[in-house]
């Protein structure tokens, strides 16, 4: 079996500023070990069923956070960014028998963890079809263009909540909650207890329950925080201003909405 797991770290237990988030300031190094020690657990949980292939996206910032010494033998550990449009899922596609999500966070315009955004933190909000869109939401979609199931998230409640809302049978563990600015967090053992435990259960149950539905057609609302970021966003071909600060862009191939977004 082959499985794919896309990795951040505002959605790790006891990540909580955003100077815990960045690379070389003080704060950073315990959070990006417990990084590191998440994806382990998650790795460990997927091996004990059978995984004998593990592609691991780094897909914090740098791309340059986990320490792929501690991680076991079988994974390969993408670092940096290539630049494509699969950006937090690169190199996914259908030879994968499933994708999973550690770390991850509640998206741009949620009240949910004090680290909230979507993709940077230039946006207010980001919607497709309406719904709020989360990290999760865009390379979910990714993933269901591939028909790779969606099995395991770990990160902040309010993701997890969403993540049920979407399709019940993906497993989720929720490690913190946002409470204004600051976050409520289960002990860093404890985490790595139930991820790994929650990656064994999702992988052993039917994956074809955790495909994600991929609409047949798609509108994208981005509200930028500064007008002048709508204002060149709207320039993209098909796209236009629905306000000062709300660029709207619509297809029905997901592979151009994310032509949009790397542009936007």
């Amino acid at each position: 079996m082959k499985i794919y797991i896309s990795a951040d770290i505002e959605g790790v237990t006891g990540c909580t500023v955003w100077d815990e988030t960045e690379k070389n300031k003080s704060d950073y190094y315990d959070f990006a070990d417990q990084m590191t020690k998440e994806v382990k657990a998650a790795c460990i949980g997927a091996l004990s069923v059978g995984v004998d292939e593990i592609i691991v996206k780094d897909a914090h910032d740098s791309g340059r956070n986990i320490n792929h010494e501690k991680l076991p033998l079988e994974t390969k550990l993408i670092r940096s960014w290539a630049g494509g449009l699969y950006s937090m899922v690169q190199e996914l596609d259908s030879s994968f028998d499933a994708l999973l999500y550690v770390g991850y966070h509640s998206p741009a315009g949620s009240n949910n963890n004090p680290l909230a955004h979507t993709m940077n933190t230039s946006y207010d909000r980001i919607t497709i079809n309406g719904r709020i869109a989360s990290e999760f939401l865009i390379h979910s979609y990714i993933a269901a263009y591939h028909k790779v199931p969606v099995v395991f998230l770990s990160g902040d409640k309010g993701l997890c909540d969403d993540v049920k809302e979407l399709n019940s049978n993906i497993s989720t563990v929720p490690v913190k909650e946002g409470r204004g600015n600051s976050t409520i967090n289960i002990h860093p053992e404890l985490a790595l207890e139930l991820i790994e435990k929650g990656v064994k259960n999702s992988l052993s149950g039917d994956l074809e329950k955790c495909l994600i539905d991929l609409p047949s057609e798609f509108k994208v609302e981005i509200r930028y925080k500064w007008h002048h970021h709508a204002y060149k966003a709207s320039h993209y071909p098909g796209a236009s201003l629905k306000d000062e600060q709300t660029v709207t862009f619509n297809s029905k191939d997901y592979i151009e909405i994310l032509r949009f977004f790397n542009f936007a």
